[in-house]
């Protein structure tokens, strides 16, 4: 048992390190009426924490070889306690907008890439691929048991209870953290290459930052632009979303060649970039970005089915989704098992066609009625599914790399999971808005029930955008605007119709990104990894 102290230890922390967002979600509400503040201004929190984490993911990973990795996690996890209790004691937004987005988050940038590499230096073999499978299995269980940690502690208690107990956590992971194996340090101590990070926190913050504001601001087409002193900024009439892109991808073109021009001249780099030359480490990468695009959206559409179709709450919300939880926990741990019978490879494919198959069967069975059957079964699948993944693809990129490249493995990795967590919100959470703003137009357009000029009100407005609410608000807010009660019926039974229909579509977009990702999993091992392996894999071309 001893021989498993570090696990729990780092595991403690991993769970901690991913609980934060999902417990945020479901907590937007009293956090709006304890600080007097706007829902906008709640998610604009979230999105910040989000990017700080994407952008100084590999400065973190690079502090790490400077400081020490166990050095780097101890001073991460007490950056982030205190963020933790500034968050807990906020009295204004501002606050919480500096305790839990930024100083969290930096403290967070530097104990995720640290756990990759603690865990790589505790355990070898078959232990250490366990220990990866555990790691995602626990991090998977995180963001499931978020809404169901959070939704109870904020409706009995308050919100504040939760980063309070996150503080009391991480005091009692740094009394512990003795137990846990000294990572081996570098040859000698890097220095840090300040250009390098300027550049690439700005690359990956602008991407990042784009992705997250499409749903917003439009992804091409402005939908509800930013606007400067009244003006809407649309560059050449689109939205700015993809010139951000474009600018983003620009900056990390230029980190790249920058970092490139350092190994010319013997200097120190932010990130090895020969690590990304290597077929292993980058099927691992694209697989785990894959990997979070899927899960994300999946964890955008089923709280809005649970809580907006069905009016479940917060609790209720994370009750039904426990066997997504369980299976995902019960299928990272079996996940190893099977890749030593099979390959790597094989577990990643089975897991990415399970979640296909469970977005496909929700999609079947969605509707105003909970199917709980088919729903029980949905989530049984895509759990299995991100289990498997989960189980493999953190011992496949550290296996990748030289153990002295360990931080920057995990930074690669660290930033691999935020921007497809990023792109998974984004991109289904624009497919559920989008389709749902069509559907409803549409409908409305049609029905000879709506008098001419409120449908043309109506559709005018649903085409700047369109937000998820209960359809009883929508009949509501529509008796309201003047209509009569069948008429207001009439409006609120095709918002219901198109949003079943949007939720519906964003579902299959999940399923489809999930076989896509199939495509990434080509460069995965084939064969069991062998420890004697790990981070000397030749720089192989996917064909």
């Amino acid at each position: 048992m001893r021989k498993w102290l570090p696990m729990l230890i780092l595991a403690s922390a991993q769970f901690v390190m991913v609980l934060d967002s999902s417990v945020m979600n479901v907590a937007i509400s009293q956090i709006v009426d304890d600080l007097d503040t706007t829902i906008q201004g709640v998610q604009s929190a979230i999105t910040l924490y989000t990017l700080v984490m994407a952008a100084f993911m590999l400065l973190g990973a690079k502090l790490g070889d400077i400081l020490g990795r166990n050095r780097a996690f101890a001073i991460g996890l007490a950056i982030y306690g205190v963020g933790s209790l500034t968050t807990a004691l906020s009295p204004n937004l501002a606050v919480l907008l500096v305790g839990w987005s930024g100083v969290e988050g930096f403290g967070a940038v530097l104990v995720v890439p640290a756990i990759a590499a603690l865990t790589a230096a505790s355990y070898e073999g078959r232990e250490r691929a366990l220990a990866y499978a555990l790691l995602g299995g626990i991090a998977a269980v995180a963001v499931a048991a978020g809404p169901l940690i959070g939704g109870w502690v904020t409706t009995e208690f308050t919100w504040r209870y939760v980063f309070a107990g996150e503080t009391v956590v991480v005091i009692l992971i740094l009394l512990l953290r003795g137990q846990i194996a000294r990572a081996p340090a570098s040859e000698r101590r890097p220095r840090l290459d300040v250009v390098g990070v300027v550049l690439s926190s700005s690359g990956l913050g602008l991407i990042v930052f784009a992705i997250l504001r499409s749903s917003v601001w439009g992804f091409v087409q402005p939908r509800t632009p930013p606007t400067i002193s009244g003006t809407e900024i649309t560059p050449l009439g689109f939205s700015p979303v993809p010139f951000m892109l474009v600018g983003g991808l620009a900056l990390l073109w230029a980190f790249t060649g920058w970092e490139e021009r350092c190994a010319r001249l013997g200097r120190d780099q932010l990130l090895d970039t020969t690590l990304l030359r290597f077929a292993q480490l980058r099927a691992g990468l694209s697989t785990l970005l894959g990997q979070q695009l899927v899960l994300m959206g999946t964890f955008f559409v089923i709280p809005v089915y649970l809580q907006v179709v069905l009016g479940l709450d917060a609790f209720e919300t994370g009750k039904r989704l426990l066997p997504l939880s369980v299976a995902m926990l019960v299928f990272a741990l079996l996940g190893p098992r099977m890749a030593a019978r099979r390959s790597p490879r094989t577990v990643a494919q089975f897991g990415l066609v399970a979640l296909s198959i469970g977005a496909i069967v929700m999609l079947a069975t969605l509707d105003v009625k909970l199917n709980d059957t088919g729903f029980k079964t949905a989530l049984a699948l895509i759990g299995a599914g991100a289990g498997l993944l989960a189980s493999q693809l953190g011992n496949v990129i550290m296996s990748s790399v030289a153990p002295t490249k360990t931080s920057e493995g995990g930074g690669l990795q660290g930033t691999a999971q935020n921007l497809g967590s990023s792109l998974g919100t984004a991109i289904i959470g624009a497919v559920l808005l989008g389709s749902l703003a069509t559907g409803f137009s549409e409908r409305i357009a049609d029905n000879p029930a709506v008098p001419a000029a409120a449908r043309e009100t109506i559709v005018a407005k649903a085409e700047k955008g369109i937000d998820i609410v209960p359809v009883d608000a929508v009949e509501q807010a529509a008796a309201d605007g003047g209509l009569t009660e069948d008429q207001a019926r009439e409006v609120a039974a095709d918002y219901g119709d198109a949003e079943l229909d949007a939720l519906r579509l964003a579902l299959g977009a999940v399923a489809l990104a999930a076989l896509l990702s199939l495509w990434f999993t080509r460069g995965l091992p084939t064969g069991p990894l062998a420890e004697s392996d790990a981070g000397r894999a030749e720089p192989v071309a996917i064909a």
